[in-house]
């Protein structure tokens, strides 16, 4: 199993903008047949060294991760998160 966390901070955090960065990010669930699991969580502590959204998904392997990546129903989401993030970091690992 491949873990995928992918954590975002927003260039401008507006309720519209989280709002649309989660239904973005959400909209991926059933539409890449290799992601077996997401989950998309928001930051309440609002600390300083705190992101605004996480995003954890879930895949049998290494390949499913890869095919992911460049799935046709992915790039648009990618795409969104860019033009709404300053940054984003990932990690990804296998259980």
């Amino acid at each position: 199993m491949v873990k995928h966390i992918v954590m975002f901070k927003l260039a401008e955090k507006t309720p519209e903008n989280m709002e649309r960065a989660v239904d973005s990010l959400k909209s991926l669930e059933g539409k890449i047949e290799t992601l077996k699991s997401i989950e998309v969580g928001t930051d309440f502590l609002e600390s300083e060294r705190s992101y605004d959204i996480v995003l954890t998904a879930q895949f049998e392997n290494r390949e499913g991760l890869e095919i992911y990546g460049g799935h046709e129903n992915h790039l648009p989401v990618v795409k969104i998160m860019r033009s709404l993030c300053s940054s984003s970091v990932v990690v990804d690992y296998e259980v």
